[in-house]
């Protein structure tokens, strides 16, 4: 089954994007059809229409765009189309200017595409995985509704949220990783090196060894002799374990683990509440229709088993049931959540409530991880010591009680 972006007009006379999975075109377009959808256009796999990606000599995949790089492109965009350049002069000139040749390549089939007669929305639609579906819809609801400088600069605002969000949580998870990575060095050094050189000298002792120390050097001469083949075996599995976590099983069966984690699950909960919450406000200020928004926001939050419980209450919205009650039956979104959101749905004033909560869940989401990088440092330092303090007390163990053996003759 291949992914395939289709344009639609809905019955009740509006245009919509959405993915659908199809084994062909033709198979698509009739499922569209019988659902009652007028199909416009249905784009094809994600790689068609790249042909200036697969000259960069990717072999027809689709490149990722750095998110600084995309940042940058849509506020010079959005500065542009406010100073009343036609889009086709504008993404001409931010492809002569981008610094990322990703992003140039991609722009170059872009800017094939309008010149070709297609719509600004469809030709980043069919660029496939490239552009995350929020930002192609936000464009089409900025076509439909003349405002598209506009809508670019909500999408900017939005993007720039989430950036300056990852760039905490490298900075705050940076610190415990280079303290993990050096005390692991350091116990690989003491195993591998130290202990072996301190065995030959231990063999001198006419005496039992302690139990620690037996088990300390049993395990340094496994790790020393069989070195060359160990570590290979380890970046083999570490490999191999890291590819699993890339299929949809692997990704699923991880997601769901994380999710039974103390602080880390409730910092994934509240990353996920603030994504999701301002993907879709940022989609309902554009003028898309909550369905449609909610399914595309929905489609934002990185954790897969979230994900799939937040999908799950797009038919129930479709019903016309309560937009809360349908959140509510998801079973993961906090009870404050729910409460902003529902008195944003009965006053009229939904976006501006989904505003709210995304800033409220994106500040305690930086508690949590504070708290998180607080227990990490923390609990690093006394795992990886006292593995370190072990393997000394294995090595002068049987130094001391020798001394104290030859003082006591003496």
């Amino acid at each position: 089954m291949a992914e395939f972006i289709c344009r639609l007009g809905t019955p009740a006379g509006e245009v919509v994007t959405r993915t659908v999975e199809a084994v062909g075109v033709q198979e698509a377009r009739v499922r569209l059809e019988a659902e009652g959808f007028r199909v416009f256009s249905v784009a094809p796999p994600k790689v068609a229409g790249l042909g200036g990606l697969t000259r960069g000599g990717k072999g027809g995949t689709a490149p990722r765009v750095k998110p600084g790089d995309f940042l940058l492109f849509n506020q010079q965009l959005s500065a542009i189309l406010r100073a009343g350049i036609p889009i086709l002069q504008a993404v001409a000139m931010l492809r002569r200017r981008a610094s990322s040749s990703r992003l140039r390549l991609v722009l170059e089939d872009v800017e094939e595409k309008i010149r070709s007669g297609m719509a600004l929305s469809s030709a980043f639609a069919a660029q496939g995985p490239i552009f995350p579906r929020i930002y192609t819809a936000s464009i089409l609801a900025g076509e439909r509704s003349g405002a598209l400088d506009d809508v670019l600069a909500r999408y900017v605002a939005y993007m720039r949220r989430g950036v300056e969000i990852r760039r905490k949580i490298r900075g705050a998870l940076a610190y415990p990783l280079f303290l993990l990575a050096a005390s692991m060095g350091m116990v690989m050094f003491l195993t591998v090196y130290v202990v072996p050189k301190m065995s030959s000298l231990f063999e001198g002792f006419n005496r039992e060894l302690p139990a620690v120390t037996k088990t300390v050097i049993g395990i340094s001469h496994f790790a020393s002799e069989n070195f060359y083949w160990l570590v290979p075996a380890v970046l083999v599995g570490a490999v191999a374990l890291y590819l699993w976590t890339r299929t949809p099983t692997g990704a699923l069966n991880l997601d769901r683990f994380l999710l039974k984690l103390p602080i880390v699950s409730q910092l994934i909960r509240q990353l996920a509440v603030a994504q999701m919450t301002r993907s879709l406000a940022t989609l309902l200020a554009g003028g898309i229709t909550l369905v449609e928004s909610w399914e595309i926001a929905a489609e934002s939050i990185t954790n897969k088993e979230l994900r799939a419980r937040s999908s799950a209450t797009l038919p129930m919205i479709r019903e016309g049931r309560s937009f809360t009650e349908s959140l509510e039956s998801a079973g993961w979104i906090p009870p404050l959540a729910l409460d902003m959101i529902g008195v944003g749905e009965r006053s009229g004033s939904l976006r501006e409530m989904l505003e709210e909560v995304a800033d409220f869940h994106d500040r305690e989401s930086e508690v949590r991880l504070e708290q998180l990088t607080t227990v990490l440092e923390p609990a690093i330092l006394l795992v990886m010591g006292g593995v370190v303090v072990t393997i000394l007390l294995s090595i002068y163990l049987p130094i001391i009680q020798s001394i104290s053996n030859l003082s006591f003759r003496g």
